[in-house]
């Protein structure tokens, strides 16, 4: 079945303190492209993401939103600096005892010195939160599938409804087609009765004259090839595999087929049937382009 390029799936997990939310949003694209927008924790990570959406994504452009919200208080660390007020307290000390001072070297000032004591705030750890992220993120991409899935399903059946009406349009085409002929050979035969009224009419002539009108006007094979691709784009939309590519190019197949169609003929009926057909074949141009 096939799959819409549009769609939107929305994950949460808890785990670790933390609640990790995943938006995933896709739109139409020529190829398949994921662009990430997360917290820095998680760029580590950011191409395992990318290969899990790609997996499931053949077409269309996933943009994904990675938010992580604090859930239990973080108390940041403190840590001294031992080595280093060791060294200021003897660089005091001596200093102290050069200009003969004999006030004690106190440690509350050594405390305040630069690099003494340094506050330290827990970090993030992208390998201890992927288990966390990892189910918001199937979660996600879950319901992104299926949201593409469902859209999918509804655009198969307008596709395969408009299919069929272009199918009965050809049909209309392919049993005018040799009443135009005939048409023709009562409008020349008309024709030469009139230029020829003192004379005998020339049957063969008249029929030479229709035959080779029939040859330039003949759209057998057109139609022909309009039916194999008719049932190409059944085959196709019913398939397991990705379609849209491939319909796409089906469908230029039957504009071609359906213009030299209107080049051959001149007939006023079939040239209204080939509006319509052209006007269904825009119609379904437009929705294949929404196709994975």
């Amino acid at each position: 079945m096939p799959r819409s390029m549009t769609g939107f799936g929305r994950g949460e997990a808890i785990g670790q303190g933390k609640r990790i939310s995943v938006e995933l949003k896709s739109v139409n694209h020529r190829f398949a492209e994921v662009v990430l927008r997360m917290p820095k924790t998680f760029f580590v990570i950011e191409e395992r993401i990318k290969r899990q959406i790609l997996k499931e994504v053949i077409r269309g452009r996933v943009d994904g939103f990675v938010s992580v919200e604090q859930l239990e208080e973080q108390s940041p660390g403190v840590k001294v600096d031992k080595g280093l007020a060791t060294s200021y307290y003897y660089a005091i000390e001596g200093l102290f005892s050069d200009l003969h001072i004999v006030d004690p070297v106190k440690a509350d000032y050594i405390l305040t010195l630069p690099g003494v004591v340094t506050v330290e705030i827990p970090t993030e750890d992208a390998d201890l939160l992927w288990p966390v992220l990892e189910d918001a993120f199937n979660n996600a991409l879950s319901g992104l599938l299926e949201m593409r899935s469902i859209e999918g399903h509804r655009l198969m059946l307008d596709l395969l409804a408009r299919l069929e009406k272009i199918r009965d349009l050809l049909a209309k085409i392919d049993s005018r087609a040799p009443v135009v002929v005939e048409e023709y050979r009562g409008k020349l035969t008309n024709r030469l009765v009139q230029w020829l009224e003192d004379s005998t009419l020339d049957i063969n002539r008249v029929m030479a004259e229709v035959v080779i009108f029939a040859e330039k006007s003949s759209i057998t094979e057109e139609i022909v090839r309009f039916y194999s691709h008719l049932d190409l784009a059944r085959e196709a939309l019913q398939g397991i595999e990705a379609s849209g590519r491939k319909l796409d190019f089906i469908i230029q197949e039957m504009n071609r087929e359906i213009n030299t169609i209107s080049s051959k003929s001149s007939d006023l009926q079939i040239s209204n049937l080939v509006v319509e057909v052209k006007s269904e074949l825009e119609k379904i141009r437009e929705q294949v382009q929404n196709l994975e």
